[in-house]
C-alpha cells in the first residue's frame, strides 16, 4: 500500500481531515509508514482514541499491508 493510498483512506473515513504521509525515517521498506493526521473529529478524544480511529480508518491494511505507522494526530 503507497502513503497516497494510506492518506486517501484516512481522509475518506474521518470528517474534514487532513493527512499527511510517507515513509518512517530511516525506512527502506513500504510498510512502515509515517502520518500526521489533522481533524475535528479528534475534539475532546483521548490520544489513545485518535489514534483508534486512523486504525479503523485503515482497517484490515494495519495487519496487512502496514508493518509500522508512527502516528502524530491533531485537532485543526
Amino acid at each position: 500500500m503507497t502513503p497516497e493510498e494510506v492518506e486517501a483512506r484516512i481522509e475518506a473515513a474521518l470528517e474534514d481531515c487532513e493527512a499527511t504521509v510517507g515513509k518512517a525515517r530511516g525506512e527502506h521498506d513500504d510498510d512502515h509508514l509515517r502520518a500526521t493526521v489533522v481533524s475535528p473529529a479528534f475534539e475532546g478524544e483521548s490520544l489513545v482514541d485518535q489514534h483508534q480511529l486512523v486504525y479503523d480508518a485503515l482497517g484490515e491494511a494495519m495487519t496487512t499491508d502496514i508493518h509500522a505507522l508512527e502516528l502524530t494526530t491533531r485537532t485543526p
